[in-house]
């Protein structure tokens, strides 16, 4: 069976044409009519996403599941609604005539040039030596050494990009950012987002724990939990479970990271362009098939000018009016709040569309290999991670803090 569509159709080249839209892919639906039912379905299921998010704490409270429902993040719900969605709908037969509306990549790059409205980069800089250090030994570690373990156990190289950069950086933005970058497949991304949830839930409890079982400070520890859980959601719950002074920290590293999602971004972009999607299918050299500038050009993720052109128009407007960042009631600090509250909704359509968009036969295909690559990656990250923030924020600044 032939390969499913990926997220990006490859715009034509001098080479000649792109590839015609697999057998097996989804058709998408050119009835304005199914496209507007499409839509409702992803609103409707976003708007019981908040519903639950804000509800199911105040229902549990007292019970058993009270002590988790708090930290439970919304991308756990949203893909979850969207599993069961799809499986619905696809009994219905009716999953193809909606699927015009399931976008998943304009949903998320919408979601991450709004994140970089919360990226300070003043912040950042106040903090720049330890986080700045770390973010870049930790993202250059695990994705090597992922990128390694993912090529030993000869994972198709576009999931393997995904893997590696969802590991290294933030989770499912991250491995967004990578699949439109690479090319990916929409399954390799719905794969690869499965997975992040699936290890995130565990961290917001095991990590805290850990850090008060090793006694390390608070730095120590913020440091540790912000470099190493996948999404920033989960690291401000793990961070709230810890302590205040501990989330602050991890704040601080986890918005380190995200500041490196374009340029990982970037990076992928060039490496798959020129190298990896210039092979053959036997993975030898394509003779004829040099890209130009031009197609580098339509393959650049432009969703990272907007992260960058955010976070610089935000920290430029807060380091000359640092009293509008200081009051709440300000015309700055509402507009972030706001943007804050766009970046949630448009996260939260994305997670949904991700459900709605996964095939079951997509686990057939990609097997058990990536999930061993993401936890040969996971226990990477914990290791790492716990010796790069002991030394940067214990031993060599730790007398900064």
């Amino acid at each position: 069976m032939s390969a499913p569509a990926r997220v990006n159709t490859p715009a034509p080249t001098a080479a000649g044409p792109a590839a015609e839209p697999t057998p097996d892919a989804r058709p998408e639906s050119t009835s304005p009519g199914w496209t507007l039912l499409g839509v409702t379905v992803v609103v409707g299921l976003a708007a019981t996403v908040d519903y639950l998010d804000s509800h199911v704490p105040l229902w549990s409270e007292g019970t058993w599941l009270g002590g988790i429902a708090g930290s439970i993040e919304f991308p756990v719900y949203a893909i979850a609604l969207g599993f069961v969605a799809n499986a619905l709908l696809s009994a219905l037969g009716v999953i193809d005539r909606l699927s015009a509306a399931f976008r998943t990549e304009f949903f998320i790059k919408t979601g991450l040039v709004l994140l970089g409205s919360t990226v300070n980069i003043n912040v950042i800089v106040s903090a720049a030596a330890p986080a700045i250090i770390q973010a870049l030994l930790m993202i250059s570690t695990v994705f090597l050494f992922t990128w390694w373990i993912a090529g030993l156990l000869r994972v198709e190289p576009h999931l393997k990009a995904l893997l590696a950069t969802a590991l290294s950086i933030c989770g499912v933005s991250a491995a967004v950012a990578a699949a439109g970058a690479v090319n990916a497949k929409r399954e390799q991304l719905a794969y690869t987002a499965g997975l992040v949830v699936v290890f995130a839930l565990p961290s917001i409890f095991l990590l805290p724990w850990l850090a008060a079982l090793l006694g390390l400070s608070a730095p120590v520890a913020g440091a540790w939990i912000g470099g190493n859980i996948d999404t920033t959601a989960a690291v401000t719950a793990a961070g709230a479970v810890a302590g205040e002074d501990v989330l602050e920290f991890a704040a601080i590293v986890k918005m380190t990271q995200n500041a490196l999602i374009g340029f990982v971004a970037v990076g992928l972009s060039l490496w798959f362009t020129l190298r990896v999607d210039r092979r053959d299918a036997d993975g030898t050299a394509a003779s004829a098939t040099r890209p130009g500038w031009r197609e580098v050009w339509q393959r650049f993720p432009k969703f990272v000018l907007g992260f960058i052109a955010a976070s610089v128009l935000v920290s430029a407007i807060a380091a000359a009016a640092p009293g509008l960042v200081a009051d709440e009631s300000s015309w700055l600090s509402t507009g972030l709040a706001s943007a804050k509250a766009l970046q949630t909704l448009f996260f939260t359509l994305a997670f949904v569309s991700i459900g709605l968009e996964f095939r079951v036969g997509a686990l057939r295909e990609a097997g058990w290999k990536p999930v061993l690559v993401f936890l040969a990656g996971t226990v990477c990250n914990l290791v790492a991670g716990l010796l790069y923030a002991q030394a940067l924020f214990g031993w060599v600044f730790g007398g900064l803090f």
